[in-house]
Parts: structure tokens; sequence; C-alpha cells
């Protein structure tokens, strides 16, 4: 069950003020906040951060009673100021927040940023010590610089698209936000880095990352194998790859993945699991080259067998024999994995809007200081008169001012 913030988290006592949109950038502030850190996120009045309206994602579903779970999950923990930053009044708002603040996210692009006066050189002399971390498409440099981007094109031009798949398949996209959540991911990292970096010196700095640069990383051995042998690793296919490093269809029409080493050792454990002890001994199959040359007979071979037992059965009894295996599971599948489960990948909690729901939770375990993945996010504006009064030092006066001339909404 996860756990309310309460000061003995990893980054409890770090401000984070965030001004961007969708998911790569928000995303990354959304994770620090799962270690303690308070976000503050700076929307458009009126309509906010435009993911809260993204409700279908083609003509699947990504709300639940009206309410986005895209803008649910990218912003869980935060607390939203309503502020016009077309408005110099609101400008100078963001200027008086930035030096209480320990690092500044955004996601936009180069020009808007720069056109808002948000840039690094901006907000540096209000604040020596800030970490400022600016997401991009393809990155700060060269002829792209200032191009948008979104997932999908973060998939295409990384070669993410063209990786998985058979050969013969077109480009394959993979849903939901895949590049955008390592984009985040990657952020986070880099953000936690400048944090230590700055404990260390001092100093802050800023840091840059893209959807592109991230989705390279992700694929590091396929592009150092690029880069290297100067060859596309080829797509998986399936019925000419390494039979014991593959997948196949079970009886009840589930899936099952398996790796078995190519020991002497995991070979014999691997027969005995299928009961084919003969085959230990088959020349045929005697060592790792000859099961490659007859790939194609013995993939053929083993799609006989384990199209006979339902895939748990194929799990429990490949797993007495040390074989390693998985489920391929689909999402639905995974949430109520014994393991999702047992590691608190998969956690309950309890959100204002949906009651008690089961939600991703945190990917590692802290001893001492453990992360809280919780769920729950702002509404528009829901914390602009606490950040102004208690962060911004604004008076009541100066706040019921700024509402009347349209520089703030919200609570």
């Amino acid at each position: 069950m996860a756990t309310s913030h309460d000061g003995n988290q990893p980054l409890s006592g770090i401000r984070i003020l965030e001004w961007g949109a969708f998911h790569a950038g928000p995303g990354s502030a959304a994770i620090l906040a799962d270690l303690g850190a308070e976000v503050i996120k700076i929307e458009i009045p009126k309509t906010g951060d435009p993911i809260r309206m993204l409700v279908r994602f083609g003509n699947f579903p990504v709300a639940k009673d009206g309410h986005s779970l895209f803008y649910e999950g990218a912003n869980r923990h935060k607390k939203s100021i309503a502020l016009d930053l077309g408005k110099e009044e609101g400008k100078q708002i963001v200027y008086r927040l930035v030096p209480r603040c320990d690092v500044f996210v955004t996601n936009f692009r180069a020009k808007a940023v720069e056109g808002q006066r948000m840039t690094y050189a901006d907000l540096r002399p209000l604040n020596p010590r800030l970490i400022y971390a600016g997401v991009s498409a393809f990155g700060s440099r060269g002829p792209d610089r200032d191009a948008g981007g979104f997932d999908f094109l973060g998939q295409a031009r990384s070669g993410l698209m063209l990786s998985a798949g058979e050969p013969d398949m077109p480009p394959l996209i993979s849903q939901f936000g895949l590049i955008d959540q390592v984009t985040a991911i990657t952020t986070s990292h880099s953000i936690l880095t400048a944090l230590y970096a700055r404990e260390r010196t001092g100093r802050g700095q800023e840091v840059k990352t893209s959807l592109l640069g991230s989705a390279m990383f992700l694929q590091y051995f396929n592009v150092l194998n690029g880069l290297i042998m100067k060859a596309d690793v080829p797509r998986h296919q399936r019925r000419s790859t390494d039979p014991l490093r593959n997948f196949y269809r079970c009886q009840d029409d589930k899936w099952l993945c398996m790796t078995v080493a190519h020991h002497p050792t995991a070979w014999r454990n691997f027969c005995l699991a299928i009961e084919h002890p003969k085959l230990i001994h088959d020349d045929r199959f005697e060592n790792r080259d000859r099961r490659f040359e007859n790939r194609e007979d013995f993939i053929a071979f083993l799609d006989t067998v384990f199209v006979n037992r339902p895939r748990d059965e194929w799990i429990r009894v490949l797993c007495e024999h040390d074989v390693f295996c998985s489920p391929v599971n689909s999402a639905t599948e995974v949430a109520t994995d014994p393991m999702s489960m047992a590691n608190d990948y998969v956690i309950e909690t309890s959100h204002r809007l949906f009651g008690h729901i089961t939600a991703p939770g945190y990917p590692a375990e802290f001893s001492e200081t453990p992360a809280n993945p919780g769920f729950t996010a702002p509404k528009l504006g829901e914390h602009t008169r606490e950040i102004l009064r208690d962060i911004g030092g604004y008076s009541d006066d100066e706040i019921a001012a700024f509402q009347k001339n349209g520089v703030v909404d919200g609570a």
C-alpha cells in the first residue's frame, strides 16, 4: 500500500518547478515526486496542460470517468499553479519562485523558452545553485534543434520501430509512451546526478536530454553493433533463430518465452523438462552450432511439444528443471503476476477520483527511505494560492490582484 509523503524519502526537502506539457518532461518530475520531492507544476489558466484533454488515443479510451489517465500518471503528487506567462506579472512570479527551488524542468521547444525568457541564462542569475533540465525532441544542437516531437517520432528516428517484429513486417510501434517514459527516466537520472554534483561543488548546472538520445541509449547494444559492425541487428525471426532463445505457443493459446544456456547441464535439464531425454545425445543438436544449423527443424519440433500443455503448466515444469523462462504477459496479466505483486511493482493505493485502485509501483527498493509511487494528480490551479502565499511570500491582497487581472487562476 502506498504511503503519504512524510519527510522520510530520498528527495524530501527538494523542490522542483516544472513548466512542461504531456509526459517526457513532466514525467521526470513525477518520478522525482515518487522519491519525495515537492513539485510545483505551472499550467495555463482555464485549460492547463493539454494532456488533461487526452481521453482517447486513436479509438482506445485512456480516461476514467472523463479524467485522463495520462494526465494522472504524468502528474502524480504535484501541486498545480495556474499562471499566465503571457503577462509580465506571471513571469515575475516565476522569477520569484526560482530562488526558492532546487530544480527547474521544461520540455517546451527552445524558441518558446527563449521567447518567454525562461532559459537557463535567464534563470541562473536568480539562483546559481539551480539545476535546470531541458528536454527536446532530437537534441539541443544540430539542424533539428527546434523541431517538435512526440513519442512516436522518438521510436521512429532512433531505430526502435525497426528493431521489433520479424524481417518482412512493416515498422512496428509500441504503445503507449515508451520513449516518453524512458526520456522521463533519463531526465530524472540526469537531475539526480546534477543534484549530487551540486552537493560536492555547490554549483548548479544545466542538463539537456531528448527523446532521440534516450531512445538510442535504451537500445545501447543495437546501436553499438551498428556503429562498430556497420550492420543493423536483424529483426527476430522466430522460425529461423536460436531455438533455445525463443517463444512458443502453448495449448491454451498463451505464449511462453525461454532462454536456455548452451551449457551441457542446461541443455540436459531442458531435454528432461520437455520429456525428450533422447535429444541430449542427438547428433543434430549435440552442440550450439549443430542446434543452429538445424534450427528450423528444431523449432518446428518444439512447436509440437509446447502446444500439448497449458502455459502455466509448462512454466512450472521448466522452472522445476531450472530452465530460465517467463510467460509472455499482456499489460492486464502483468498486473496480477505474482512477482509484480510481491515486489510492489503493482501497488494498491487510493485515488480521490477513482477510489481504491492498483497502479504502477516504483521499480527500486530503499531499505531506509522508501519511495511513494502514488497516483493522484492535482486539479488545475488547485494550489495556486498556497504556492503564492507560502513559497512566493505574496500577501492576500497581492494574490487577489493577480486573480482580478487574470495573472493567476485557481484556489
